[in-house]
Formats: C-alpha cells, structure tokens, sequence
C-alpha cells in the first residue's frame, strides 16, 4: 500500500472513531487532522470538504458490511435462494451489528443529514448487488424484470424505508404485515414462484 493510500485511509480510519463517539457537528477538520497526526492541509489534498469524508466512511462501512453479511451468498445454489439471502440480511437489521459496522453508534436519530445520508449509502451499495442477481435470474428464468437496475434500486428502496424506526417505530404485528404485503409485492414484481418471500414474514412468527 502506498503511502497515499495509507494517509487517506488514516483520515477515514480517523474521522470513523470520532463519527462513533460525536455528533457530526462537532467534528471539524482541524480535529481530524489533529486525531490522526497530519497537517490539515494533507485532508484538503484528499477531500475537498468534510462532508465528503463522513460520505465517504459510510459507505466503506457499508462495503465491508456487505462483504461480511453476504459473503454466504455464493453458496446459495439458485438465483432465488441468493435473493433470500440478501434480503434475510436486511431484514434481520445486520447493518445495525456494531460489533461489525459502527453506523448503529452513529445517533442517527438525532443527526437527521448522516440518518438519510445512511439510507442513500445503502441503496446505493446494496441496490448493485440485486441488480446483478436480478440479471442472473433473466438470464436463467427464474424471474422476470424488465428493467433489473431500476427495480433493484426500488426494492433496496422500499426495504430501508420499511425498516426506518425513525420512521416506523417498532410494532411486531404491525411489521408481519407490513412484510407480509412486501412478499406479495416482490412475487407478483419479479414474476417468481407463489411463496418465494413469505420467509420474510414467516420468520417473524
């Protein structure tokens, strides 16, 4: 690893350990160059602002939680099963794992810019993995959708939102349904096999 990779990884390493401990209106520049040992200057060779550091961590934090919470997908055998499989992740909430993915520790609840900042990161990281199974399943016949990029961004969508306590709090029953009509809705979308999603709401019981 160079040493400028090493540096700007420093700054993220950096500017993560203070997200997990401070509002994100406290975090400065001048505090992560302080933290991490380095000129101020060498964050402004890398990042144009702070704001593109915090969106940056995000998402390196949604990119190695997707690497550990779906690393079991390739061992599914059918394009079906792949697609359980990632959804059984998000809707069994291990993003919020802080043992594994610091964003839980973030306050989100209180920093409504980094709470919807999350959302996006997570539609954009997830939304490409979907797609391409997506695809795989056109190609194979185990699904139909005609436009596989712009459903998965809709699914990966809805299923965030869904899952937004800030938005939704918690109510178990209210949840089944809610889960309930999703199943339906990602059946009759993708053109899959009666009882294909109803894991999702089965799982709750």
């Amino acid at each position: 690893m160079s040493n400028k990779t090493d540096k700007r990884e420093l700054i993220l390493s950096t500017a993560e350990q203070l997200m997990s401990i401070m509002p994100d209106s406290d975090i400065t520049i001048q505090l992560i160059a302080q933290k991490a040992g380095i000129g101020k200057g060498s964050i402004y060779y890398y990042f144009d602002s702070k704001e593109k550091i915090m969106d940056e961590v995000i998402e390196r934090c949604y990119k190695k939680a997707l690497q550990e919470y779906f690393k079991g997908i390739n061992s599914k055998n059918t394009v079906i099963e792949k697609i359980q499989h990632l959804f059984e992740c998000m809707i069994k909430k291990e993003f919020q794992d802080n043992q594994k993915n610091f964003i839980i520790s973030l306050h989100l609840h209180e920093d409504l810019l980094l709470h919807n900042k999350m959302k996006l990161t997570a539609i954009k990281v997830v939304s490409p993995v979907l797609t391409d199974l997506l695809i795989q399943g056109n190609n194979d016949g185990s699904l139909s959708v005609e436009t596989p990029e712009e459903s998965a961004e809709m699914i990966v969508g809805v299923i965030t939102f869904l899952l937004d306590s800030a938005v939704f709090p918690y109510d178990e029953e209210k949840m089944k349904n809610k889960l309930m009509i999703l199943a339906n809705v990602l059946k009759t979308c993708l053109h899959t096999a009666d009882g294909s999603f109803d894991f999702l709401f089965a799982s709750k019981q």
